[in-house]
């Protein structure tokens, strides 16, 4: 039997999305010890680790998931910007997966260097590009969807998958800033007790929680978007 380029790219998908759910709900499931006041400093550390390494895994899954989809689009027939020409086609998918690879090398070098100043500027420059590529991509999702492109023709599931993945973006976007207020928070408790940076931390791992729940739906939704392609 013959293994083709699209079973592999959906393989590779589906692990994607795997990683994103679980690392999303391994994170959430820590943040509970990291904000228990009846925990001793150090161990609410060690949670944070380990929430940190388990995000990563969700954050390469969600770099990811969208240089695999648009891949899979050349086999969907969604890139029709391109006049059907599969030379500008295959071009535009080698220099996706260049600027997402350069983007994933960044996301693992603000991984490393998580507990420093480099670590902080890291994860600004990251969260820099995201605030570029959403906007970027929920107008592309909405033009489609009206019918201007620049992913046109029947399969309008496409464009909608594209959409909800923007909007989960957002919600990622504002978890990022939460885990690096953790760094923040966690270098001032380390200098001493502070009931008012305690309230701070709960607060917005609180915050966090909420939109994790609408964060699963949502991953839901595009999972489904591109298992059954109903529209």
């Amino acid at each position: 039997m013959l293994i083709t380029e699209l079973a592999v790219l959906k393989w590779a998908h589906i692990l994607a999305m795997v990683y994103w759910l679980g690392g999303e709900w391994g994170v959430f499931q820590t943040s509970y010890n990291v904000v228990n006041r009846k925990l001793a400093m150090d161990e609410r550390k060690r949670h944070m680790e380990t929430a940190y390494r388990i995000d990563i895994l969700a954050r390469t899954g969600i770099l990811l998931l969208f240089p695999l989809g648009f891949h899979m689009g050349k086999f969907w027939g969604v890139h029709l910007w391109a006049g059907g020409q599969q030379s500008l086609i295959d071009l535009a998918i080698v220099l996706c997966w260049i600027f997402f690879g350069l983007w994933l090398v960044l996301c693992w070098a603000a991984f490393v260097y998580r507990e420093t100043d480099r670590g902080i500027r890291l994860t600004r420059i990251d969260e820099s590009i995201r605030f570029v590529f959403i906007p970027v991509t929920l107008l592309a999702s909405i033009s489609s969807l009206l019918g201007h492109g620049p992913f046109l023709g029947e399969p309008g599931w496409f464009a909608a998958k594209i959409l909800v993945f923007s909007l989960l973006l957002i919600i990622g976007l504002k978890l990022r800033f939460i885990m690096r207020e953790w760094t923040h928070m966690f270098r001032l408790l380390a200098q001493k007790e502070d009931a008012e940076v305690e309230n701070t931390l709960e607060r917005s791992i609180r915050i966090g929680r909420n939109l994790a729940y609408v964060y699963w739906v949502g991953i839901a939704t595009v999972a489904f978007l591109g298992a059954t392609k109903p529209f």
